[in-house]
């Protein structure tokens, strides 16, 4: 598994930095899901959501779209909720629509589409979540020295 080489602060920072929307794709509507938490966090750091859900009509006072090939406009991030076996569509959609960076959440893990989306020219970030990232570098955390690249309670031993 080469998860690692798509976990780059560098990148992560600026992507972050550089982003304006963000299509996350399995957006749901249930305050108690991880990706409603996710979508609601980049809205409130400024960030354009799109939600993407052919089961959902509104998110986040959004309208849902089926597909990634739906949107109109560009897309900087395609943030991806879904089950590691959907992620090679996702992925075709995403270079289809032009998008720049391909972010997987944690858990959501595809070498092979991850390869074949930066070998289209995207940025990719797998195993690493949205928001976490962005409190590290530019939120809250970063602001309370927080940016060691693990959230732990444990103390570091040296």
């Amino acid at each position: 598994m080469t998860t690692n080489i798509y976990q780059d602060p560098i990148t992560i920072q600026r992507v972050l930095h550089q982003a304006k929307t963000v299509a996350v794709v399995g957006l749901s509507s249930n305050p108690l899901r991880a990706s409603h938490f996710v979508g609601f966090y980049a809205q409130r750091h400024g960030y354009s959501v799109i939600p993407v859900n052919p089961r959902e009509t509104d998110v986040l006072g959004e309208t849902s779209v089926a597909s990634l090939r739906d949107i109109e406009g560009s897309v900087d991030i395609v943030d991806v909720f879904r089950a590691p076996d959907a992620v090679p569509e996702i992925v075709d959609d995403a270079i289809a629509i032009g998008a720049k960076t391909l972010w997987l959440q944690f858990g959501v893990i595809h070498d092979e589409a991850a390869a074949k989306a930066e070998a289209a020219g995207m940025d990719v970030v797998m195993d690493r979540c949205l928001k976490i990232e962005h409190a590290r570098y530019i939120g809250r955390m970063h602001t309370l020295g927080f940016d060691t690249g693990t959230i732990s309670a444990r103390r570091r031993t040296e």
